[in-house]
């Protein structure tokens, strides 16, 4: 059982991102715009193969080759003549790609990125299964000898020198004189040639700190970022306004000098850039995969204005003051003042990354979402995909709630993800005292409600949200975004923004409720037992906040195991809709007040302790959770699979490009999203995963020469 998550069937559902009408109505100019963010956005998304595991660039060459050759029904032709039958060719990879085409044209090549991947590709070693530091797992984020105690001391280094994270690379070695010696590298277009003075080149240096040597270095990723940078230049000329112009000359210097506080810059006049037709964002922005929560994954997005929704939501933004006021934690507590944003419903025309949320609050930088503000997103035509749920595939579910769940889960959706994103990201004031020593709040007057007594613990100077809370802080936000979004889900001024109001309005509620304590239980599949450890932060968040509802008890939420008409383990999830308001709300009232509370005054032993005590996974009764994810892995759906377009340039118009919603068509779309140098593109990223390979070695192969 332990291995059953990570087999995939052959059939898994694939979707396609259908963002055809929204595309039609773009200008000439929106389109030239749009079309290179995105090619701006896929070349940058590169680097997450980088990011990810030392095989993956090499997998990526290797499939590269084996498509340019032959797309996949010329693939499976010329597999099935060879002698394969079609079970085979689902199945028997290295006969496939050794009798393909790529092979034939390409011989050692083919046969040299094959014997490179192959036996990682398929290892269910413990400790490639999945990512960690050290001896608990696997990331490129770090040399493979790097422990939490190395994240922790690099982090107070980067902290001391007023550096972030976000961009960088942490690589471990030995000195001469037999001290540890730590190489953090940005990632950038330049390296280390001498260069006009910026910002960043006075940082590029040598420094001894707390025994260790430290080299702060650059030019991570550089060929990737220059595509980045050409295209983002180039998009420049069809931008809309001076906002966009400034924040895109701002992220060209980001990726250009390594500058985390460019792209700052950029972010502010994106944050000013209100109600474009084209929205997007670009950078190292989400730290979820992370071992430590501070580097960020790059990622890229470039969407268009769904006008419908957004109405709602700008409804909801005019609401906000009044709503944060329900929430349950003293004024003081709050942002001194809420600075509006942007709440836009979007189709996606572009993501690149390593998967497609529902929903976006950004910047993820905590200093600038307090003085400066922050956008929703609301990406319409994923949520699309996500409401297509067929009866006979939900599990966990009363048969008398399939129906109204499938009817409402949609709606209730766009929802949770509105409160979610705006009240849940958008709220709550951190304690502060900046470098001069001032603080953002009156140690006098305020009170912490959960002791009676003044304040004890803020943030320092340089100490930002994910470096102090740092393994935990991206999943305590979600969970604290959710927690948000069903207590709020319960105004019925909310409901009514979104039309719904009565019976409506209370299906909506319940199942809202009802979606989050079954994801909580589904949520244990990203549990690891053998390292106790969770590898997503959104099912933490959801598994906590089942927890949350189960110890609330008198009947809320009760979780069973059962036997399923197949004779298997099954399991049932109840909720008490009779019970959401008189017993559910105080529950989430107290907790989330909790979690604001902890956050806000910087307490991070108190954040821990609560966080990862509801967080923890055990076989006690009566749930038996650990028990519960066996049956959860038997029964799972596999994750679904989303096809994007592409835009092609012809001449000075630009087409849009769109594929079937199979593994044929992903298939295709990629190898049509870079036609003109996917060869060159192949060869970089294996020279990039090549130059860095010895560091990458188990714990005990480590290498011991200077990093």
């Amino acid at each position: 059982m332990a291995d059953a998550q990570y087999i995939l069937p052959n059939d898994i559902g694939v979707f396609s991102l259908d963002c055809r009408e929204a595309f039609r109505l773009l200008s000439p100019t929106e389109r030239l715009y749009a079309h290179h963010l995105s090619r701006a956005a896929w070349y940058g998304g590169l680097a997450v193969l980088l990011q990810t595991s030392p095989e993956a660039p090499y997998i990526y060459a290797l499939l590269s080759h084996l498509f340019r050759a032959q797309d996949p029904d010329q693939l499976r032709q010329h597999a099935l003549a060879e002698g394969l039958t079609e079970e085979e060719y689902q199945e028997k990879l290295e006969r496939v790609i050794l009798g393909s085409k790529a092979a034939q044209q390409h011989p050692e090549e083919v046969r040299s990125l094959w014997q490179t991947c192959r036996e990682l590709m398929f290892s269910l070693e413990p400790r490639l299964r999945h990512l960690g530091l050290g001896k608990e797992g696997i990331t490129t984020y770090f040399s493979g000898d790097c422990t939490m105690e190395d994240a922790k001391l690099a982090q107070d280094f980067l902290d001391s020198q007023n550096l972030s994270a976000y961009n960088t690379r942490l690589f471990k070695g030995v000195s001469q004189d037999g001290k540890p010696c730590y190489e953090v590298r940005l990632a950038s277009v330049l390296g280390m040639e001498p260069a006009l003075h910026s910002e960043m080149t006075s940082k590029l240096k040598s420094y001894e700190f707390r025994g260790s040597h430290f080299q702060v270095t650059r030019g991570d990723y550089a060929p990737i970022l220059q595509k980045v940078v050409e295209h983002l230049e180039k998009a420049k000329a069809y931008a809309a306004n001076s906002q966009q112009e400034q924040m895109l000359a701002q992220y060209i210097e980001s990726f250009t000098q390594g500058s985390i506080e460019a792209h700052k810059r950029g972010s502010r006049f994106w944050i000013q850039d209100k109600g474009p037709i084209v929205e997007s964002y670009i950078g190292f922005i989400e730290s979820y995969r992370d071992p430590f929560g501070s580097r960020g994954e790059f990622e890229g997005f470039v969407a268009m204005v769904n006008k419908a929704m957004s109405a709602k939501f700008e409804c909801l933004v005019a609401s906000a003051e009044q709503l944060l006021k329900e929430l349950p934690w003293p004024p003081a507590f709050e942002k001194d003042k809420f600075l509006t944003p942007d709440f836009t419903s979007l189709d996606v025309l572009t993501f690149s990354g390593s998967g497609i949320p529902a929903g976006i609050n950004i910047p993820n930088y905590d200093d600038l979402r307090q003085t400066d503000g922050f956008k929703n997103v609301s990406l319409g035509n994923v949520l699309a995909v996500a409401y297509a749920t067929q009866r006979e595939k939900l599990t966990f579910l009363e048969e008398e709630d399939k129906d109204l769940y499938i009817r409402w889960k949609g709606p209730s959706f766009d929802v949770q993800v509105g409160l979610h994103e705006l009240l849940g990201h958008g709220s709550g004031k951190l304690f502060v005292q900046d470098e001069k020593g001032a603080f953002n709040f009156d140690q006098e007057t305020v009170i912490n409600p959960e002791t009676g007594e003044q304040i004890q613990s803020w943030y320092r100077s340089g100490e930002t949200w994910d470096s102090k809370f740092s393994t935990i802080a991206s999943s305590y936000e979600e969970c604290r975004a959710e927690s948000v979004g069903l207590y709020l889900c319960l105004n019925r001024q909310v409901l009514e923004i979104f039309g719904f109001e009565g019976a409506d309005a209370e299906d909506v509620i319940y199942v809202n409720w009802l979606n989050m304590v079954r994801a909580g239980l589904l949520a244990l599949e990203f549990y690891t037992p053998e390292t106790s450890s969770w590898r997503q932060a959104h099912m933490q968040a959801r598994f906590v906040i089942l927890r949350v509802l189960l110890e609330a008890g008198e009947g809320l939420v009760t979780v069973t195991p059962t036997t399923g008409a197949d004779g298997r383990p099954d399991a049932r999830v109840r909720l008490d809709r009779n019970k959401i308001r008189p017993v559910g709300k105080p529950a989430l009232e107290r907790f989330l007040r909790k979690l604001q509370v902890l956050k806000s005054t910087g307490d991070v032993a108190g954040g821990r302790a609560l966080y990862e005590g509801y967080a923890a996974v055990t076989d006690a009764s009566p749930e038996c959770f650990l028990t519960l994810r066996d049956t959860v892995l038997l029964r799972k759906e596999s994750r679904k699979l989303i096809v994007q377009p592409n835009t092609r340039l012809e001449g000075s118009e630009v087409q849009l490009l769109e594929y079937e919603a199979s593994a044929a068509g992903l298939i295709r779309s990629f190898s049509e999203r870079f036609p003109e140098d996917g060869p060159e593109l192949e060869e970089v990223l294996t020279q990039l995963a090549t130059a860095d390979a010895r560091f990458w070695k188990s714990p005990s192969e480590a290498p011991s020469g200077q990093a």
